[in-house]
């Protein structure tokens, strides 16, 4: 496990000890209102809040010092391309040492498509130091087998084109939408052969009743199947960029392929709530929110209603994990809202006087909050905000996260580096793709929220 991995494996278990905490509070505060209170009952449950208190704070020891380590590693990481070796060696040493005796980094046996190397030329340039380390051994094995094919120069070669490094350190990304709902749902790998995924539904079940009388036959119901075919999908994007920018650049390839990777993220995404006919907002079924006058407070039993719909469609099949899924104008509505006495959504810290928490978590990063009934939410701003009669209405969906299937290649997405194609051109062609499929109708169940109601928002605490 990568350190990066670790770290995001902190963070995850610093939320889970924060939500426990919260609930511990949450029953604090209500026991406290029971006019039947003991005072064993009051410390038992301020020792659990107590013990979860002490949770929180072991989880965030342990995410501070994973951090720190992993600031140490960026700082050794940036001293070492800083650092110029005071002497060479000799070409024999790195031969014998890196080809002849050890096995290459980077091996078409184990990693056909390279998506190894994909992975680390990503992953260094967001300051991974082991991936690092793989790519400067891949490229001394590199020099080791083909030698003078390989140009090396350094900077000192273009000294009034090399860019200034806190101008690459601090280049600002375009912004993008990026996967919450793909992050959220359940995940499967998707087969490494065919292009439709086929997947059997009883749609005819057996039957069961009371005998009529001894002896007679008991009832019969031939049972029957439907496939659900579900297509894989190709979702590709390309860059072609000049070999002066590659050359001569600082990160130009890395900057260029980490936004067709947040490209392909956000494309997946989107496609998973607004394709036609099979996307979420497509097969769910509608509880119409109808108001002029829109509020949290009469907008919160369709939420309730929603959910109901997709616990009766679901029935022995629903598995109580529920989520909701907003656009983030939505959620900070909801925010928005107070109560004659409290706001309607609490903040981190705050008691629980009130309609559901806001774990102020960052977008992109799991769960922002939970509503008044504990569903949680997932916010997503592919979710479409142009819709309705008059194109500005969002919606909010909901449904069971067991039952958005998701199968990704786990390769994907894959990189290709294509240097023949414009050779005349002097340009390097830059193509990131990858095959996925989806379905949110191996049970339809799911529900959304639509209607005037949620046409774009007002900030005006109702």
């Amino acid at each position: 496990m990568t350190l990066a991995e670790m770290i995001a494996q902190a963070q995850e278990q610093l939320r889970t000890a924060i939500t426990a905490r919260q609930g511990a509070q949450d029953a604090l505060m209500a026991l406290r209102s029971d006019p039947n209170l003991t005072e064993e009952a009051v410390t038992e449950r301020r020792q659990a809040r107590d013990a979860a208190d002490a949770e929180v704070t072991r989880r965030q020891e342990a995410l501070a010092e994973l951090e720190e380590e992993q600031r140490r590693e960026e700082e050794v990481a940036a001293l070492s391309a800083r650092t110029s070796p005071t002497g060479t060696r000799a070409p024999a040493y790195d031969r014998v040492a890196r080809v002849g005796a050890e096995e290459r980094t980077y091996r078409p046996d184990t990693d056909r498509r390279g998506a190894g190397f994909q992975a680390d030329v990503v992953a260094q340039f967001m300051g991974d130091f082991e991936a690092r380390t793989r790519l400067e051994r891949h490229m001394a094995e590199e020099r080791a087998e083909r030698g003078d094919q390989i140009r090396a120069v350094g900077t000192g070669a273009f000294g009034g084109l090399v860019v200034p490094q806190y101008l690459t350190d601090m280049y600002a990304p375009a912004v993008a939408a990026n996967r919450p709902f793909a992050d959220a749902i359940r995940h499967h790998d998707l087969p490494a052969q065919g292009m439709v995924v086929n997947i059997s539904r009883i749609t005819t079940s057996s039957s069961v009743d009371n005998q009529s009388a001894e002896n007679a036959a008991v009832a019969e119901q031939d049972m029957d199947d439907t496939v659900l075919q579900i297509p894989v999908q190709t979702a590709g994007g390309r860059q072609s960029i000049s070999r002066q920018a590659v050359e001569r650049g600082a990160g130009v390839e890395q900057v260029v392929l980490d936004d067709l990777y947040r490209r392909y993220a956000t494309n997946l995404d989107g496609k998973l709530l607004n394709q036609a006919s099979t996307g979420l907002s497509a097969v769910a079924t509608t509880v119409a929110y109808t108001d002029a006058s829109p509020t949290v407070a009469e907008l919160y039993p369709k939420v309730i209603e929603g959910l109901s719909g997709v616990e009766a469609a679901l029935l022995d099949q629903a598995s109580g994990d529920n989520l909701a899924v907003m656009h983030s104008r939505r959620w900070y509505w909801m925010q928005n809202a107070m109560g004659a006495s409290y706001p309607m959504i609490t903040q981190p810290g705050i008691v629980a006087q009130t309609l559901g928490a806001n774990y102020a978590t960052a977008y992109g990063r799991g769960v922002r909050g939970i509503l008044p009934n504990g569903t949680p939410v997932i916010v997503d701003n592919n979710i479409a905000t142009n819709l309705g009669a008059g194109t500005n209405e969002d919606e909010i969906y909901l449904g069971d996260r067991n039952e958005f299937h998701l199968w990704e290649d786990p390769n994907a997405p894959m990189y290709i580096r294509a240097e023949q194609p414009k050779a005349e051109n002097l340009a390097v062609v830059l193509v990131l793709y990858g095959y996925y499929a989806y379905t949110h109708a191996r049970y339809p169940h799911a529900r959304k929220i639509a209607g005037t109601g949620l046409v774009t928002p007002t900030f005006t605490g109702a």
